[in-house]
């Protein structure tokens, strides 16, 4: 895993680059969050293919309960992918409403996420 810095504003972002999965449970995303938030990071930026897909099954919670964390630490994170392949009303109600905030932020590009 490697992560490139973007100092934009002020703001230290962290963008996570890698080809395997890296959140897969509340303990990846709190062990991630911790990690970044002690080397100073600002934000978080993560691509959709480096989380797991049953992330994007709202009913396994996955999301609730990792997203819930971020919140909760007041880290803010930005999921880059292309979502519309899941399908699914709730989530993309789901993203609407997570995207009407600062927190959690749903993208399509990276350069979304960066600015």
């Amino acid at each position: 895993m490697k992560i490139e810095t973007h100092n934009i504003n002020d703001k230290k972002i962290a963008e996570i680059i890698t080809d395997e999965i890296i959140l897969s449970a509340t303990e990846d995303g709190l062990d991630l969050l911790g990690n970044l938030y002690y080397q100073g990071f600002d934000k978080i930026i993560i691509h959709e293919k480096n989380i797991t897909p049953e992330f994007f099954d709202l009913k396994t919670k996955i999301a609730g309960d990792i997203l819930q964390k971020f919140t909760q630490y007041q880290m803010p994170l930005t999921i880059v992918g292309d979502f519309s392949k899941f399908n699914s009303k709730s989530l993309n109600d789901f993203i609407f409403e997570s995207n009407k905030g600062k927190q959690v932020n749903f993208v399509g590009s990276q350069w979304e996420a960066i600015f």
